[in-house]
């Protein structure tokens, strides 16, 4: 399975979506500074997750959450 994520940061509320096979060890590295992007922000809160069978429908859907509407849809929908 594939999983698309998003953390919220308890230290400033901030948002982070990321995609993974195994979201505990993402999560754990998240939150022992291992992942440069968010290392400032941690620790983290799973706030949302879905899991995909196929890899390629993860990544889009990830990548959609990114941007414009999906953007608004993530934090107005899902978190």
């Amino acid at each position: 399975m594939y999983y698309v994520y998003i953390l919220q940061s308890r230290k400033d509320r901030s948002y982070y979506t990321g995609s993974t096979q195994d979201i505990k060890s993402r999560i754990t590295k998240h939150n022992n500074k291992e992942v440069k992007y968010s290392a400032t922000k941690a620790p983290f809160d799973l706030v949302w997750y879905c899991a995909f069978k196929d890899k390629e429908k993860a990544l889009s859907f990830e990548k959609y959450l990114k941007i414009g509407s999906g953007f608004a849809f993530a934090r107005k929908r899902l978190v």
